[in-house]
């Protein structure tokens, strides 16, 4: 497995954005789509690893590709369509807020060297912002770019940033702002 000294994680961006709120959710995950796509192609042009960490939805003998399927037929396709993982992309299925938490994700990370996380996606106030906590706690250096990431609305998204800079100590700079020359150090 490549040695990386960062990853990128994309959090529940495959979505079906079908439950209540899915709906303020996605309109304010669209915009933020393209930065975070920008994001994902620089991350990927320095040779960094893609990680997505999804929700199984409940469906615990989905995989991956059935995930994909089942969201391309819901309300979140228009973001589905646009964040599609790579075929060199990692994907991870979780079963509750945290990247961490039930998921081998914390093996794969350890495996390839990372100390460094970007964490990106939705939803900013509950997935994105316990995975911030669990990251921390296990003593990762921590980026969340404000524009990569939507909640359903934007002072809930605002007031997970406050959290994820006080309590984490996450640099929140924009992604186009982002020197990734330091993720590969």
């Amino acid at each position: 497995m490549k040695k990386a000294s960062a990853a990128l994680l994309i959090i529940d961006m495959i979505n079906k954005m079908d439950f209540e709120g899915g709906e303020n959710l996605l309109k304010y995950t669209l915009p933020m789509t393209d930065h975070l796509m920008e994001l994902k192609k620089r991350v990927k042009e320095k040779g960094l690893p893609v990680i997505y960490v999804n929700d199984n939805f409940g469906q615990w003998q989905d995989n991956a590709s059935e995930i994909i399927k089942e969201c391309r037929r819901s309300p979140g396709s228009p973001i589905v369509e646009k964040v599609e993982p790579d075929d060199d992309d990692f994907f991870i299925i979780k079963p509750k807020h945290s990247a961490f938490f039930g998921t081998q994700l914390e093996i794969l990370l350890n495996q390839m060297g990372v100390e460094k996380l970007i964490l990106t996606g939705v939803a900013g106030d509950m997935c994105v912002l316990f995975t911030a906590n669990d990251a921390y706690m296990r003593e990762y250096d921590l980026w969340v770019p404000e524009d990569c990431i939507a909640s359903e609305s934007k002072k809930a998204n605002e007031h997970a940033l406050q959290i994820i800079r006080r309590s984490v100590f996450a640099d929140t700079t924009p992604s186009r702002e982002l020197d990734l020359s330091e993720f590969t150090k």
